[in-house]
């Protein structure tokens, strides 16, 4: 009785938004309750921390746009598609490219947001720079795959929500990348 009553509850608190991601689609009707998260959510978050400058050892300077967001679903993670430009003393011009890097997500409990973690890099390509100079630049990266994405915040919980969630001793639990958005799983309280 006490399990009803708090699926009950639970899906008072997040009947619209999971409404809204569920229409149409009986298996997704089935899993546990949860918090949705749509792409839009994800890509107005992410557009806060961008554009991003990082310089190269004094050399170059790589400025990083806005990413792009795809879902990966099959992978349960998230692509950033990235306009970057390359220019400084070491380039006789500005050069402009494409970063993209893969990446998971982690819940902070801290300060109740969804993280960007364990980025995973593609490669940075630049048409016109010369084969060995783009070489060198891919050289670097990983690293700036790491710096650019490491610990970006993609959604943040409002206190409400988490405070509905402490009365029904829930938590959020794992993230799931689907093809609308991010499921977080609803759990309960480990002690």
């Amino acid at each position: 009785m006490q399990r009803r009553t708090l699926l009950s509850a639970l899906s008072i608190a997040f009947s619209a938004p999971m409404a809204a991601l569920a229409q149409g689609d009986d298996d997704r009707s089935r899993q546990p309750p949860g918090y949705p998260v749509s792409l839009a959510q994800l890509q107005q978050a992410v557009a806060k921390s961008f554009p991003r400058r990082y310089p190269v050892q004094g050399m170059l300077d790589i400025d990083l746009q806005t990413p792009r967001l795809q879902l990966l679903p099959d992978e349960n993670r998230l692509r950033a598609a990235m306009l970057v430009q390359a220019a400084g003393p070491a380039l006789n011009r500005a050069h402009e490219g494409t970063f993209d890097v893969d990446f998971g997500l982690r819940y902070e409990a801290s300060d109740r947001t969804l993280r960007a973690h364990q980025p995973r890099l593609a490669r940075l390509k630049f048409p016109t720079l010369q084969p060995r100079v783009e070489e060198m630049l891919n050289l670097y990266a990983p690293r700036l795959a790491d710096q650019s994405l490491r610990e970006v915040v993609l959604h943040e919980l409002e206190p409400k929500d988490l405070a509905m969630l402490d009365t029904l001793g829930m938590q959020p639990g794992a993230i799931t990348v689907n093809s609308k958005g991010l499921m977080i799983a609803l759990v309960p309280k480990t002690s």
